[in-house]
């Protein structure tokens, strides 16, 4: 088992050590379709065999549901795991499709004690803030969140979805551990600044939907006609109507390479990510979400993929010909601030 033990990086320059890959919990238990609650703490415990030890959740997913979901899987291996959950982002309860964000002070304090009850833990590893409020100065919402940590309850901090000039105004406040944003062959707007702005930071790079929500592994073509009616990738431009034939088609490259690797597709979209820290000069830990033990196993193994300079130019392209956005609703990210 030990060969199969994936590499350890520092994410930022705070001392946080993790395996090279982590893993998103949030599919265990919230956002595609039903689970299998069994087969997927089955899953924690393979990726923590494999190196996998950040394991990312938050208080959004099923309003808490997908904390206490991990939680016991957390206490087992407390001294073992590096625990990363996040607040700003609640469903309105009179329309359980828009979501509301909040980084003022009183509501992050109530949320930590939240997420601390739920997961059964003394203290958070890594403590995001899921989504910018621009009506609150970033260095207030950071200021109360370094409070957490001069009181114990918090150790490191991240954002998720900030500019580059954001995460710098961040720093000046308290060390900054992690960046979390979207990060993959389809979605690279985070190189437009805030990736050169973390690497001069000393901030480690998480990126989230590193396998583009599974569509880049080949797994589903058209979330209409493929996926559940409660699996929130239905609601997603790039995976429905034209956008979805379009966009599968810009995966030939990425076939072909899986071919001659002797890999799978999203292995070899995996690789890409991980292979992002040499050209960019900074920690990069994506998170692929899965509830399966032979795709911890799948996703695991990527990284010991090395594609070539040729094959990386043969995947450049991609991302610039993606059609449709990440999201319905691109106001709550930060490509329209960047």
């Amino acid at each position: 088992m030990g060969s199969e033990k994936i590499d350890t990086v520092e994410l930022g320059t705070g001392g946080l050590r993790v395996g090279v890959q982590g893993l998103g919990c949030m599919g265990m238990s919230f956002a595609y379709g039903p689970t299998d609650a069994d087969a997927a703490q089955e899953t924690l415990e393979r990726a923590l065999e494999l190196g996998v030890t950040l394991y990312d959740t938050a208080d959004l997913y099923g309003n808490g549901e997908n904390e206490e979901f991990i939680g016991p899987f957390i206490r087992r291996h407390r001294d073992e795991v590096v625990l990363a959950t996040k607040f700003a982002l609640s469903l309105d309860p009179a329309d359980p499709q828009k979501r509301v964000i909040r980084n003022d002070r009183p509501y992050i304090r109530q949320a930590v004690e939240g997420s601390l009850r739920r997961l059964g833990v003394d203290t958070i590893d890594l403590y995001y803030m899921h989504r910018r409020d621009t009506a609150v100065p970033i260095e207030e919402s950071v200021g109360a969140m370094a409070e957490l940590v001069a009181e114990g309850k918090v150790k490191h901090l991240g954002l998720s979805e900030v500019t580059a000039s954001e995460l710098r105004a961040a720093q000046e406040v308290h060390p900054i551990a992690a960046l979390q944003s979207e990060w993959s062959l389809f979605s690279r707007d985070v190189e437009n600044g805030v990736v050169a702005a973390a690497a001069e930071l000393g901030v480690g790079f998480v990126p989230y939907s590193p396998l583009g929500r599974g569509f880049l592994t080949g797994s589903f073509v058209s979330a209409e006609k493929e996926l559940g009616q409660d699996d929130f990738r239905r609601q997603q431009p790039r995976f429905t109507g034209d956008n979805a034939a379009a966009n599968a088609a810009l995966l030939e490259p990425v076939h072909a390479l899986a071919a001659a690797h002797g890999a799978t597709p999203g292995q070899i979209a995996l690789a890409w990510v991980q292979q992002r820290a040499e050209v960019h000069g900074l920690g990069v830990v994506p998170i692929p979400g899965t509830r399966r033990r032979s795709r911890i196993e799948e996703n695991t193994a990527a990284t010991r993929i090395r594609l070539t300079a040729e094959e990386l130019a043969l995947l450049e392209p991609i991302a610039g010909k993606v059609a449709g956005d990440r999201y319905a609703d691109m106001t709550f990210t930060s490509a329209g601030r960047e």
